[in-house]
């Protein structure tokens, strides 16, 4: 594929989700995997209970769902560009567009800003319930910017940067394929009694997917920060310093490394289903968190996703092409 057209794709696609992200009248393919995920739990569980056959049954959704999802996206690509190479181009843009989120998780995090600025707590708590696992029916305002503040952060790898990368590497196919990765995790990836045994696989292909992307996420917000004339310093202090105290092996990096360069300090008591659950500080508390530092994450996130997809540009343009040969 000529190299002109790996650019036009991967800028397109960002360009696509960035401006109409994901409509809700579009199928989305994640629709697709998550019922996909539960027809095959429910064959699993309905032929395997004991622990250990559901640690080895778990390695069937690795292998089926993400191997498919490559495998069909694929197949419909090579079917594409056998009637005609433009309509496989324009299919690559959507699919990965569709594998991209900026426009979603900008939204999510200025829906919170924008209850709170109208002082609506109730609607701000409510608005940020749709987007973490925590219970939020009683946090104060500096705790419901805590809580946007990390989910923004967080999701910078795994709902742009990820996906990108991995675009870049092997195209639609690839990026769907980390995209059904995701989506495991979030559905079966989870270290309880029900999916303890039967997401272990799940759960470890997802830390392994997002192991460079986080590390590269959490240097570009290092650059954007110096570029919004923020403690671009602090930041990359704060990352050697606290990203590894995160429970996640990944999670970590780009949120302390938001934590640093705002001077906030993210983490502390976080209540699940009523059940109290501490998370390790990151940062340095120098200031009370306010409204305004969802507005900056947001601007990091936006700053710090363009930077990478400039990056794989220019990287691409130095190997020629070569990965998509």
């Amino acid at each position: 594929m000529m190299e002109w057209t790996i650019v036009f794709i991967l800028c397109a696609a960002y360009l696509l989700d960035l401006i109409i992200g994901d409509p809700r009248w579009i199928p989305h393919p994640v629709i697709g995997m998550g019922h996909a995920i539960k027809r095959l739990e429910k064959w699993i569980r309905s032929r395997f209970t004991k622990p250990g056959h559901l640690k080895k049954a778990g390695i069937l959704f690795p292998v089926m769902i993400v191997g498919g999802s490559l495998l069909i996206t694929w197949a419909l690509l090579k079917g594409l560009y056998f009637i005609h190479p433009w309509l496989a181009i324009l299919a690559e843009v959507v699919l990965i567009a569709t594998t991209i989120a900026t426009k979603g998780l900008r939204d999510a995090g200025m829906g919170v800003f924008n209850h709170l600025k109208q002082g609506d707590l109730p609607a701000a708590r409510q608005a940020l319930g749709m987007i973490v696992g925590r219970d939020t029916a009683h946090l104060d305002e500096p705790e419901i910017v805590r809580g946007t503040v990390e989910t923004v952060a967080e999701n910078i790898v795994d709902a742009i940067v990820s996906p990108l990368f991995y675009a870049l590497i092997g195209g639609a196919p690839l990026a769907m394929a980390y995209r059904a990765v995701n989506t495991l995790d979030s559905m079966v990836g989870y270290k309880n009694d029900k999916y303890l045994h039967l997401g272990w696989a799940s759960a470890r292909l997802d830390d392994i997917a997002n192991f460079i992307p986080a590390r590269i996420t959490a240097l570009l917000l290092v650059v954007s920060s110096w570029m919004h004339r923020l403690d671009y310093r602090r930041s990359y202090r704060t990352i050697r310093h606290d990203a590894r105290l995160h429970p996640s092996p990944n999670s970590g990096f780009p949120e302390s490394a938001v934590a640093g360069a705002l001077g906030i300090r993210l983490g502390g008591e976080n209540v699940y289903h009523g059940v109290v659950s501490f998370r390790a500080y990151m940062g340095e508390y120098t200031r009370p968190m306010n409204k305004n530092d969802i507005l900056i994450t947001n601007r990091l996130m936006l700053t710090a996703s363009i930077l990478f997809l400039l990056l794989s540009l220019m990287i691409f343009g130095l190997v020629g092409g070569a990965l998509w040969s």
